[in-house]
């Protein structure tokens, strides 16, 4: 939970590096608190209000942690756009979420390890 109320906290810093594990906790936390929302929803008979708010009050931290994780591997935040070509950029996005930080200082700071 710690990982998650980190993101949570610094949701508008765009700027520096995140660890892979800061990046997915996040995530993980993200889709556990979207399943549990879910049930709720369909328990309650609403229709997609929880999940709806709930994603929309995490865009901004889920961007900007995104955008650290990407300077941690060496790359501009703006990559984040490739997102947008169906399935490649989602498989090419998670391959570099998934690679290991820059071992040294880059230009996005020093190494969070």
């Amino acid at each position: 939970m710690e990982w998650y109320s980190k993101v949570l906290k610094n949701y508008v810093g765009f700027t520096g590096r995140a660890q892979r594990k800061e990046y997915w906790m996040f995530v993980l936390f993200n889709l556990i608190i979207s399943i549990i929302l879910a049930i709720l929803e369909s328990l309650l008979g609403i229709t997609n209000v929880l999940t709806g708010l709930y994603s929309l009050a995490v865009l901004l931290p889920s961007l900007a942690v995104a955008f650290r994780r990407l300077h941690d591997t060496g790359r501009s935040g703006w990559w984040i756009l490739i997102g947008l070509i169906p399935l490649i950029g989602a498989i090419i996005l998670i391959v570099f979420y998934c690679q290991d930080s820059d071992p040294n200082e880059n230009q996005y700071g020093p190494n969070p390890k």
